[in-house]
């Protein structure tokens, strides 16, 4: 498939924001949430970080704390250390990201965030191309780390790469105002040239964003209005806490 056409296969969709979640029943980021996914057809949005022992660990914050309430960081833990831990209190584990790989098998598309830590960008990416060399279904990849985008741009110019952006230091997101400057107003764009812009919702009116014309994703969506809202204007979301279906039976 083009990619051209690969994108507008991608935007036709609705993304569960670390796999369909139902806390406390269903942690974030689970097998279990990326199963419920599946089944209601969701395509699947998922973190990926790298271990000490360079293996794909899927999970959203580089600390276990909240998810696993103990204060290690994912890069200084091998994969089984990791999966030691429950997840949220469950009876779910970090999972691998080859297992996800292989539990969705091309079922549902995936938006793949590359968690870069401590300037591991270009082993981070090695290693999940390693992965996804050998996957069959439809994905993209995307970054809120402008080198990582740009290392996809030289070294996987075919795959669909996207630049994850928004007023971010407004929200809380521990960043130079620098950093924040360039990311709000998609300067980064220059060096990544991204396929795709990944907004923050609430950010939307930015001048900078407004003025983009390429293709749209936005995070993260929590009603449906603001879905439809999304939709409208031919982004596709990336969604949570709510079920989408549920307001169209």
């Amino acid at each position: 498939m083009k990619k051209s056409d690969l994108i507008k296969e991608l935007l036709k969709h609705r993304y569960a924001h670390r796999g369909f979640h139902d806390k406390p029943k269903i942690p974030e980021n689970s097998m279990a949430a990326f199963k419920r996914a599946m089944l209601e057809g969701f395509g699947i949005e998922l973190d990926v970080h790298l271990t000490k022992d360079n293996k794909l660990a899927v999970i959203h914050d580089a600390s276990l704390k909240r998810t696993c309430g103990v204060d290690f960081l994912i890069e200084e833990m091998t994969l089984e250390e990791a999966k030691q831990y429950p997840l949220e209190e469950s009876e779910e584990s970090i999972p691998a990201f080859e297992e996800v790989l292989k539990l969705v098998d091309g079922l549902v598309p995936l938006v793949v965030e590359l968690k870069v830590e401590g300037g591991n960008e270009e082993a981070l990416c090695r290693r999940t191309f390693e992965a996804l060399d050998k996957y069959k279904g439809m994905y993209c990849v995307e970054s809120f780390n402008p080198s990582a985008v740009m290392w996809l741009k030289k070294n996987r110019p075919e795959v669909v790469r996207g630049q994850l952006a928004g007023a971010l230091k407004k929200g809380g997101f521990p960043m130079s105002p620098l950093a924040d400057f360039l990311l709000k107003n998609l300067w980064v764009n220059l060096l990544g040239k991204p396929d795709f812009v990944a907004y923050k919702f609430e950010d939307r009116d930015t001048k900078a964003f407004k003025k983009y014309t390429g293709a749209k994703f936005f995070w993260t969506i929590r009603s449906f209005d603001d879905l439809k809202k999304a939709e409208a204007t031919g982004a596709a979301p990336i969604f949570e806490k709510f079920n989408p279906k549920e307001y169209e039976r």
